[in-house]
């Protein structure tokens, strides 16, 4: 064969490493231990495999005439048409083999060919492991050039071998160009600023670490070694990320997330503001967790389970989860399950239609249907009939409600609270509540404390009902402090409702401005022990300012004025005046 021109030897050299590498490694994988050699087109033999290497003693470097000179002609017929030759008979120390050959061809170039050598026990398979071996490494080619990541194959020397655009992006320059040098010498020449290659031939491991590239652009490399039999690194594969929209993206969050704490702070104010202004009162560390809860599960869709003892307060804690749910806009229906006969619980939940039953002169939407877009409340669900609870669980699982006397049911977008004082795992296990109906709406569970449990809301809650009631009659009063004792150490079993009502009474039927003990209900009064609950015996000043109040308030019921008053306590009528204005008694 004629030689080539130096040029077009150099160029040769340069692609032929990349693909000659390629199918090296691929028919390795894949003819089953069968021997592997490429040569490039002047016969010089580019990468042999261990079977070569050990069966007939020939090594890269070497040239196949020297071996194979009857093979070599062959090679050249393949490499000058470009054809497949098979089942060539090559004969070695006394064993014979087939050998196939077929050129190694890029972009239109031919650059070699490759050999499979095979015992003649393996003709049957070999013609499919060579087809095998052309998809294959098709298909690896195809796989590097559309990697995301850089690619970069060094051979042990530091020569590159394969670069894959993803790469040459990055480091802005020509695969063509640098194919075939070594990584020392383009370090050098400023085109590359750092190699991994270099560094893992030196410390003989992988290798991590981010860079700078010419163009300014964040890279993250990483290289990894690939050792051959004897130990020694035969290739370096590096994979490089362009990291710098990533850092660019890291910082742009960095300034999100400190805005969006500002702005959480700001909305934290705001609704401290906002719950300042409602009737619910949390002074309590139990009671600020349940109004956390709840403002956390407004942001969410499922169903609520409010728990709690009657009058703490569960419809409030509704209204607050409605208020800041995305359903706002939208109505909150509430029904109490316990205050509907039985027979009309499940037409006021479902609805019907005229002529259902005895009574339905026109259709009607239930609760449900009007809640649609928005939060159903369903206040006592323990007392629930079992037929409608059956019913309610369809409803959750499904979302389609059916009338009463209707034939097809309708979709309803609606989220359900369920309230209750019960304990409903007790029911469910006195075959009184369903289990899956249970579980369906505790999803979100949330406990209100008792007012008992929450003592230092007890004092804000007075005050604040004792003023509201105030304004609302026209009127101004206050607490004494020994009234203020004994409310303080009551246990209020029916919770923020009796406190409320309690108030009321207090304000209207006490005389003067001072609410002392005499104005309290007795039983409450009976009920609170003698010692307070916090630990604090009344003084000895204020038990005589409550029991002198007392006496003159039953005086002056009994006498009328305050001579008569006077004349019956055995003081003078000054006296008497005085001691009614320092209790806020209204003298007749």
């Amino acid at each position: 064969m004629e030689p080539l021109p130096q040029s077009e030897l150099l160029a040769s050299h340069r692609v032929s490493r990349q693909h000659h590498l390629e199918a090296f490694n691929r028919t390795q994988s894949n003819v089953m231990g069968d021997g592997v050699l490429t040569v490039d087109r002047d016969g010089r033999i580019q990468l042999s495999d261990r079977v070569i290497r050990q069966i007939f003693d020939i090594y890269p470097g070497h040239h196949i005439a020297d071996s194979f000179p009857e093979l070599w002609r062959e090679i050249g017929r393949v490499i000058r048409f470009e054809v497949d030759l098979c089942q060539l008979p090559v004969d070695k120390d006394g064993e014979s083999f087939q050998v196939n050959v077929s050129p190694i061809v890029h972009e239109q170039q031919l650059l070699g060919a490759i050999c499979v050598f095979a015992d003649k026990s393996d003709l049957g398979v070999i013609s499919r492991k060579m087809r095998a071996y052309k998809a294959l490494s098709s298909e690896l080619s195809e796989i590097v050039d559309s990697c995301f990541e850089g690619l970069w194959i060094c051979d042990g020397n530091a020569d590159v071998i394969r670069i894959n655009p993803a790469s040459a992006r990055i480091n802005n320059v020509n695969a063509d160009d640098v194919i075939g040098r070594n990584m020392v010498d383009l370090v050098r020449e400023g085109i590359i600023d750092r190699s991994a290659t270099l560094e893992v031939l030196e410390k003989k491991e992988t290798v991590n670490f981010l860079r700078t590239t010419n163009e300014g652009r964040l890279v993250l490399n990483a290289g990894t070694p690939i050792f051959s039999d004897d130990g020694s690194i035969s290739k370096v594969v590096v994979s490089e990320r362009d990291i710098t929209e990533i850092d660019e993206m890291q910082r742009r969050l960095e300034e999100q997330s400190a805005l969006n704490s500002h702005f959480q702070s700001q909305l934290l104010e705001l609704k401290q503001a906002e719950m300042a202004s409602t009737t619910i009162i949390a002074k309590s560390p139990s009671m600020v967790r349940a109004l956390n809860q709840a403002l956390k599960v407004s942001q969410a869709d499922s169903s609520v389970l409010v728990l709690g003892e009657s009058g703490v307060g569960k419809g409030l804690f509704a209204d607050l989860i409605h208020q800041h749910s995305r359903r706002s806009d939208k109505p909150l229906i509430k029904i109490n399950c316990g205050a509907i006969p039985e027979t009309l619980i499940e037409s006021e939940l479902f609805g019907h239609e005229k002529g259902a039953f005895t009574g339905a002169q026109t259709a009607k939407p239930g609760h449900i249907e009007m809640a649609h877009g928005g939060i159903l409340f369903l206040d006592e669900i323990a007392e629930l009939p079992l037929a409608s609870q059956v019913k309610l669980l369809r409803f959750l699982e499904d979302g389609e409600v059916t009338r009463l006397g209707a034939t097809k049911s309708r979709m309803v977008d609606v989220r359900i609270i369920a309230a209750t004082h019960a304990n409903l795992e007790q029911m469910v296990e006195d075959k009184l509540f369903r289990l899956d109906l249970y579980y369906r709406l505790n999803v979100i569970p949330l406990h209100i404390p008792a007012l008992r449990e929450r003592r230092d809301c007890i004092l804000p809650l007075l005050q604040h009902y004792i003023e509201q009631f105030s304004r609302k009659n026209g009127m101004k009063k206050r607490l004494t402090n020994a009234a203020m004792e004994t409310l303080l150490s009551y246990d209020w079993p029916g919770n923020v409702r009796q406190l409320m009502n309690i108030c009321e009474r207090m304000l209207v039927m006490s005389d003067g401005e001072l609410i002392d003990i005499p104005d309290l209900p007795q039983n409450l009064v009976k009920a609170v022990p003698q010692e307070p609950l916090n630990g604090k015996r009344l003084t000895l000043q204020q038990a005589m300012d409550s029991y002198e109040r007392a006496i003159l308030m039953d005086a002056m019921k009994e006498h009328g004025n305050q001579y008569r008053v006077a004349s019956a306590l055995g003081v003078n009528q000054s006296t008497v005046a005085r001691k009614l204005r320092r209790h806020g008694l209204r003298p007749r």
